[in-house]
């Protein structure tokens, strides 16, 4: 016996309707939570972070200028590498939040010394006065060590792309050259009528 098909597919069932006062009360409650880290992020990290560095460099301008310059360098270069090779193909939005979290997160000692060099709280001024004594030098080599991390790397992916441009001029052309007739060869001659 052949099995008998219905000619009309189930229908999807109906869903809920959406509680927008529930959503917006959720929207709300995260939106202050944020608010509320964002306020004790702001008056503890740039202490703490000055305390941290400080207690590395100990004073010295030696250590504070190559620590620096090279948090500088790592932590410019670290994101943006991450985030060029991630960004480049597409991917679910969750995904790329998550690199871009990933990469912000690898930022962190770059962006932290930033908050503390710019910052306009008393956490911040606190954070300058305690880097100026014990972490000389280190904010300026920062600084200059993220600046020369971003020309190394838009001047890699610049040489990378031209080279990627050319290589596929280069295996066009070839294709092109493959599929024409050869160029040495004899034009085809037809007897006189």
């Amino acid at each position: 016996m052949a099995p008998i098909y219905d000619p009309e597919p189930p229908e999807a069932p109906a869903r809920p309707p959406r509680d927008w006062k529930s959503r917006a009360l959720t929207i709300a409650l995260l939106l202050l939570a944020l608010v509320v880290i964002y306020l004790i992020a702001e008056a503890f990290i740039p202490r703490w972070w000055a305390n941290r560095v400080g207690h590395s460099v100990n004073g010295q301008l030696s250590t504070g200028a190559l620590l620096g310059f090279s948090f500088g360098v790592v932590f410019t270069l670290l994101p943006l590498g991450l985030l060029w090779m991630t960004m480049r193909r597409y991917q679910s939005w969750k995904l790329m939040a998550l690199w871009l979290l990933l990469a912000l997160i690898l930022a962190a000692p770059n962006l932290m010394t930033l908050g503390v060099s710019i910052g306009s709280g008393s956490a911040s001024h606190a954070g300058q006065r305690t880097m100026d004594v014990l972490a000389p030098m280190f904010r300026g080599a920062t600084l200059v060590g993220a600046l020369l991390a971003i020309v190394v790397f838009v001047t890699v992916v610049v040489v990378f792309r031209r080279k990627l441009r050319r290589a596929e001029a280069e295996v066009k052309a070839e294709i092109a050259a493959q599929a024409a007739p050869p160029s040495d060869a004899p034009p085809e001659t037809r007897p006189p009528e």
